[in-house]
């Protein structure tokens, strides 16, 4: 019998699998679709807003309630004023609020006066984006008032407007950011998150898969199907699951960049060559993982923490660059760090191929993994001399 016809009994054999245990399609195409609708809902909004910031105003002049009404017209803050110190800190600590700010008393004297007064604020640290944006709207807001002062007093001291500037804000700050203009936390998180899952999910489900043939005891039926041959047998599993795996990647990709205008700089075709390169290599990587460990329980271990370590070492929420050398090198190891450079050269900077194809061959490089463990595996297939849970 022919190499294609070991193939398709294998394929054949699959799909009755699938129609009788529906927890292969429900943890792969249910999972995706969940983590799609959740993410994209979660983050419609694109920045957080209205963010809870306590005011305790000491002085109750006009200037700390104006800076209280512009503080409470932003977009990130809304501010929830107290009496007291002591009711704040216990709005904080419940987790009411993200952040206190104290107005001291005698702030618009010291400013009159030319005196510096002190303002003080606290963050909650444990919610690190609330805390850093209300962070960043009290500063803001401080700096506001600060150089509005400085206006009216050098106003009344007849410098120009000109001058006026030129010593309020000495150097003036162009911003562009580059592939996120609105600094929408949507397309910052969700085009490597929403991939990031497809990845776990290739890597739990044919772990799964492979697993249960020693769990079950049919591993053995398995090869004999592929006419003896492990390679077939892994050929006709990899081609039905590739086919899924690959399609939930394109529509991840359309939806992404077509139906929800996701920015993108390049070429959308690029990055259907991107996800299905990262399905193939996390493919890879599941057969290698339960190739080295063929019991299915230690197998699904590995592949979890190894999916997980994957999106803390891609880069996309903090540096790869900013980690220790050591764990820097670690990084090529996982397949979404590899598509989140070739994500940022194509979709940000729209390099194209120049940019990317490095990344392609190293996703490539993932697919000679199943070599090293075939053997090992074929022998664990027949001899089913492993523990099966």
């Amino acid at each position: 019998m022919g190499v294609w016809h070991n193939i398709w009994t294998v394929v054949r054999r699959e799909l009755r699998i699938w129609l009788r245990r529906p927890v292969y399609l429900l943890g792969s195409v249910g999972v995706m679709a969940f983590c799609a609708v959740f993410f994209l809902t979660f983050f419609r909004d694109g920045l957080p807003h209205d963010l809870p910031i306590g005011i305790v105003d000491n002085d109750n002049s006009s200037m700390s309630r104006n800076f209280i009404q512009q503080m409470d017209a932003t977009q990130l803050g809304q501010v929830v004023q107290f009496s007291n110190f002591e009711e704040a800190r216990e709005a904080m600590m419940s987790g009411k609020i993200t952040s206190i700010c104290v107005i001291p008393e005698g702030m618009y004297a010291d400013v009159s006066a030319n005196r510096r007064p002190t303002f003080t604020y606290y963050l909650n640290g444990l919610y690190f984006v609330g805390g850093a944006l209300a962070y960043k709207d009290i500063l803001t807001m401080i700096n506001l008032t600060n150089g509005a002062v400085q206006r009216q007093v050098l106003r009344a001291k007849g410098v120009n407007e000109r001058e006026i500037m030129g010593r309020i804000q000495p150097v003036a700050i162009d911003t562009h950011q580059i592939g996120n203009v609105t600094t929408n936390y949507g397309y910052y998180l969700t085009n490597i998150l929403l991939p990031g899952m497809l990845e776990l999910i290739v890597i739990i489900v044919l772990i799964y898969s492979l697993g249960a043939e020693l769990k079950y005891g049919t591993s053995k039926h398995l090869v004999q199907s592929a006419g003896g041959s492990m390679l077939d047998a892994l050929l006709g599993k990899l081609l039905i699951y590739t086919v899924l795996f690959s399609a939930l990647g394109l529509i991840l990709i359309v939806l992404l960049y077509h139906w929800m205008h996701f920015p993108i700089a390049g070429s959308i075709w690029n990055m259907f060559l991107a996800i299905v390169l990262m399905v193939l290599a996390a493919e890879g990587i599941a057969i290698f993982i339960i190739g080295c460990l063929p019991v299915p329980r230690l197998a699904l271990s590995i592949g979890a923490l190894y999916s997980v370590l994957g999106f803390t070492l891609a880069g996309f929420t903090l540096p790869v660059e900013a980690l220790p050398p050591f764990v820097q090198g670690l990084s090529a190891a996982f397949p979404l760090r590899h598509y989140y450079l070739f994500y940022c050269q194509e979709v940000i900077f729209g390099a194209g191929f120049a940019g990317w194809w490095q990344e392609v061959v190293h996703l490539l490089l993932f697919l000679f993994l199943p070599l090293a463990v075939l053997p090992r595996l074929r022998g664990a297939f027949i001899n089913q001399n492993f523990p099966t849970n």
